[in-house]
């Protein structure tokens, strides 16, 4: 299977020939996939070289004149190395744009700490108006890339990984999906979590939930979701543990309830090993899962009654 960071150069560059407003901004990264789209569209793809403020201040620029601009780099070089640009340029001077990351918390381990961006979602929490995609799959990649440049001038973040799901599930840009339901409790996964959070709780009394759109985040959908599960709330994210516990929190404000952030840890591993190696000391691989979810809501969580569970858009095993 190819990759989410595969489908982006193609689905951009049929973007760019089909919408004059799009333009593509890169920062030494990713210039090859665009390559055929640079000769037909010379003014609309720009390389500013290893400069990545300028990166986000000339896509600032661009939308600015009225184009759509969509930035691409690795995430630590996308939001956190030039982050007063996205504060300033971006959204002091309410500019939209597409922002495009690749390699997540820890897809290249190799590239060592500087290329790793677990807070990446955090640190856009904390400015107004972001929308922020995190797809599971290549397939859902290409539906909110899509979804992403024609929201008229927005600030869109699509996050991209190497981890994915096996199965694309159909997204809106909007809402959350559920694919299991139960009575004892309300899990949410995130994006390339919903495989493992599928093995991790195959067997359990929970409703499980799947976000490709975390920002907004749709408060709707888990209260309805706890209104037959309950409330005691697990949140399982492919980046810093806790980042929507706050959001999660709002959504349930006027019940009481319970919250678990389950996610990327905020201490540094310095050994880089490989990306699974990564995955299992957060304690986001499938057995660690499920021993932190079953503990978290303890003999609540029960087994699934003999008519097994009900389960929508994808079978229960990951």
């Amino acid at each position: 299977m190819d990759t989410m960071r595969d489908r982006f150069a193609p689905v951009v560059s049929r973007l760019l020939d089909e919408d004059p407003r799009v333009a593509v901004v890169l920062a030494a990264i990713g210039t090859d996939g665009f390559a055929g789209a640079a000769r037909r569209h010379p003014g609309r793809v720009v390389d500013v070289g290893i400069r990545e403020q300028l990166l986000i201040g000339a896509a600032a620029g661009l939308a600015l004149t009225g184009l759509r601009p969509v930035v691409h780099t690795f995430a630590s070089f996308l939001v956190e190395r030039p982050f007063e640009q996205v504060k300033l340029d971006l959204g002091h001077q309410e500019a939209g744009a597409v922002l495009v990351s690749a390699a997540a918390s820890f897809d290249w381990p190799a590239g060592g700490y500087t290329h790793m961006a677990p807070g990446d979602v955090a640190l856009l929490d904390t400015l107004d108006g972001w929308t922020v995609h995190v797809p599971g799959h290549p397939d859902e990649a290409e539906t909110l890339l899509r979804h992403a440049v024609a929201a008229g001038d927005d600030k869109v973040y699509v996050r991209l990984s190497v981890q994915a799901d096996g199965q694309a599930l159909p997204v809106d840009g909007r809402r959350f999906r559920t694919v299991r339901e139960g009575r004892s409790g309300v899990v949410v996964a995130v994006g390339p979590m919903l495989h493992a959070v599928l093995a991790a709780t195959e067997g359990l009394d929970v409703t499980v939930l799947y976000a490709t759109t975390v920002r907004p985040f749709d408060g709707a959908a888990l209260r309805r979701a706890a209104e037959s599960a309950g409330t005691d709330i697990v949140l399982v994210e492919p980046y810093l543990a806790g980042t929507s516990t706050a959001a999660a929190n709002d959504a349930l404000s006027d019940v009481p309830h319970r919250v678990l952030g389950l996610g990327v840890g905020r201490r540094e591993l310095r050994r880089y090993g490989r990306l699974e190696e990564h995955v299992a000391a957060h304690g986001l691989d499938a057995r660690s899962l499920r021993e932190r979810i079953s503990a978290f809501l303890g003999a609540a969580v029960g087994r699934v009654r003999s008519g097994g569970c009900h389960c929508a858009g994808r079978p229960s095993r990951g």
